[in-house]
């Protein structure tokens, strides 16, 4: 089976793409997530999605 091209011109675009460094991390870390989903869903009681209880009445 012949290939697409050469490998001797593997990894040639990325080699030539700048590097850019990494943006600042702005939502909180997974642990702080899992946190603060298990206060909502079982301390608190919220129920997921957008269908909530006390929100059904208004327009």
């Amino acid at each position: 089976m012949p290939t697409h091209g050469s490998l001797t011109k593997a990894g040639k675009v990325r080699g030539q793409t700048p590097k850019i460094e990494a943006r600042e991390r702005t939502s909180p870390s997974s642990k702080v997530r899992n946190k603060n989903n298990f206060i909502k869903r079982f301390e608190k009681r919220i129920q997921p999605g957008q269908k909530k209880p006390e929100r059904m009445g208004r327009r």
